[in-house]
């Protein structure tokens, strides 16, 4: 579901929201450093807050910022969108997606790539429902931060493009387990990292836990 201007609803009011600005590079020591300013609500909404995952995320598109010039990009669950911002600051043709259910999100990402001076498409994307825009989407890369809980909308595009996923989680036990779930959904890692090992020392400071990014594409392997 492609959303337009008449499905924005109000996000919440001033005294519900605050903002956060996150930089990208050092401006004493390189002329393309930017910052991004994101839109959060102070509520216990999951997709109105920037998670660690989503600033791990964010960091490691910046580094691999040649990678994403001109490329077609699609970040799913995207919430505060803050990978999908930063891979369109870099010259990224990008498509937001989170649920298709949840308009104040999908309304908060139509906001925050304005008040980026962004031109991001957003679009309601539910897990397991596939409508005509959804078969429409052919990015060069997908973005996906704390996502891989579920699994079914990387398996699909991945599928359908044959092109990779970069993925930041927090690794944790049970049927979480990025192991089992590449397992189930006929994925392969092509590069896993320690979320912390290309942090700068301010990012990872403000961070806790045992994030993980780790690179999948389809392994063309039949999923039962």
């Amino acid at each position: 579901m492609e959303v337009d201007d008449g499905d924005e609803v109000a996000v919440e009011s001033t005294d519900m929201t605050t903002t956060s600005r996150h930089h990208f590079g050092d401006s004493s020591d390189t002329s393309d450093a930017f910052f991004i300013t994101i839109i959060e609500s102070m509520k216990e909404e999951y997709g109105l807050f920037v998670w660690p995952c989503s600033v791990v995320l964010a960091e490691y598109v910046w580094q691999q910022k040649s990678r994403f010039l001109g490329a077609t990009v699609v970040e799913l669950g995207a919430g505060t969108s803050l990978p999908g911002l930063v891979a369109a600051k870099l010259g990224s043709d990008v498509t937001l997606t989170d649920d298709s259910e949840r308009l104040e999100v999908l309304a908060n990402m139509k906001r925050v790539s304005r008040l980026n001076n962004l031109k991001c498409k957003v679009m309601g994307l539910t897990w397991g429902v596939w409508d005509a825009p959804s078969f429409d989407l052919h990015p060069k890369i997908i973005l996906g931060a704390d996502v891989f809980y579920e699994a079914r909308g990387i398996y699909f595009l991945s599928l359908k493009n044959g092109k990779p996923c970069c993925l930041c989680f927090q690794k944790c036990s049970g049927h979480h387990l990025i192991e089992f779930l590449m397992m189930k959904w006929g994925l392969k890692c092509v590069k896993l990292l320690d979320g912390f090992s290309f942090m700068p020392f301010c990012k990872a400071s403000s961070l806790s836990g045992n994030i993980q990014l780790a690179e999948i594409v389809y392994n063309g392997e039949q999923v039962s």
